[in-house]
């Protein structure tokens, strides 16, 4: 079995209206999409598109808590969270005709101290029961910056594979306990480690840096241009064939999604990230955020090149 972790849901909202935003004036919302919201739900959906048994994890509370639950049972999705007393928070987009999109992201309510623990308990049944985990998303206020170092111990003492998705603080904590797989990009590489990155190069030697901490996989995600991995097998690019895009939104969680699915199937890491950009590239395709077509997944597969870069291998 495959768990995301979300430890900041939402119910998200998407607004459609006509013409554009005009401030300090009233717009009719012509349509409201509501989703079960979080990087962790998005990799989730993707988990089960791809045939893999999943589970949805995190803290949920309220009202917008039920709801939430609600939205992944429509999805088929089962989950199995830790009930706080704060109610989960929504996050709305507006998405105007003239194509613009205007997102209000609140923050996570706060969790206390015995909801943490409640959360953390439940996490070692969770963690039994895994094969692989994935960690997606921000924090909600209350929890510690490290608490995604401290789940990450936890699943290697289990001998179970960890995926971590994140930014800022939380993945600079995270990297620290060596997760099995991080998917950093150019803009988090250069903020964790602080330094520039101007060509291919540079992005190996930072992720390298990176591996340093036990991290067996470096996945850097390079947008249209597919992926790059850094492991100890090699380095290697995977690119997808060219598409026309209609929307990228959730193509990193859906990259996170597959490659989830490829551990838990055991696949060389070349036939892993060739799997992965493939199933990246059918969200881009789909205008449905977070969801794809398998037989959009079955037609770009073949179509994926994988090419180990002439560089030497990493050296830890």
């Amino acid at each position: 079995m495959i768990t995301t972790i979300t430890l900041n849901v939402s119910v998200d909202k998407a607004y459609r209206i006509a013409g554009s935003i005009q401030p300090g004036t009233v717009s009719r919302v012509l349509e409201c999409i509501n989703t079960a919201g979080g990087k962790g739900l998005n990799v989730a959906r993707i988990i089960d598109f791809c045939g893999e048994k999943v589970t949805a994890a995190g803290f949920a509370g309220g009202f917008n808590g039920r709801y939430v639950e609600s939205l992944l049972d429509q999805d088929g999705i089962h989950h199995d969270f830790t009930r706080t007393r704060s109610e989960t928070r929504s996050c709305i987009n507006i998405l105007a005709e003239d194509e613009t999109s205007t997102e209000f992201l609140e923050p996570g309510a706060p969790v206390d101290e015995g909801e943490i623990r409640a959360f953390l308990e439940n996490f070692q049944r969770i963690a039994e029961e895994s094969d692989v985990i994935t960690i997606s998303g921000s924090i909600p206020k209350g929890v510690p910056d490290d608490i995604y170092a401290l789940m990450i111990r936890e699943i290697k003492k289990k001998g179970k594979k960890v995926i971590l998705d994140t930014s800022g603080t939380y993945l600079k904590e995270g990297i620290k306990a060596g997760p099995t797989m991080i998917k950093p990009n150019k803009e988090e590489l250069e903020a964790i480690l602080g330094m520039e990155i101007t060509d291919r190069n540079r992005t190996i030697e930072a992720a390298v840096e990176l591996m340093k901490y036990g991290i067996e996989y470096v996945v850097v995600s390079l947008g249209g241009d597919g992926a790059m991995v850094v492991s100890r097998e090699g380095i290697f690019h995977g690119r997808p064939p060219r598409l026309k895009a209609v929307n990228t939104v959730g193509c990193g969680d859906s990259m996170v999604g597959a490659f989830a699915v490829a551990m838990r199937r055991s696949l060389l890491i070349q036939e892993a990230l060739a799997y992965a950009v493939a199933v990246s590239a059918a969200n881009a395709v789909n205008p449905e955020t977070g969801h794809i077509r398998m037989e959009d997944v079955d037609e770009i597969l073949p179509k994926v090149t994988v090419r180990r870069l002439n560089v030497q291998k990493p050296e830890i």
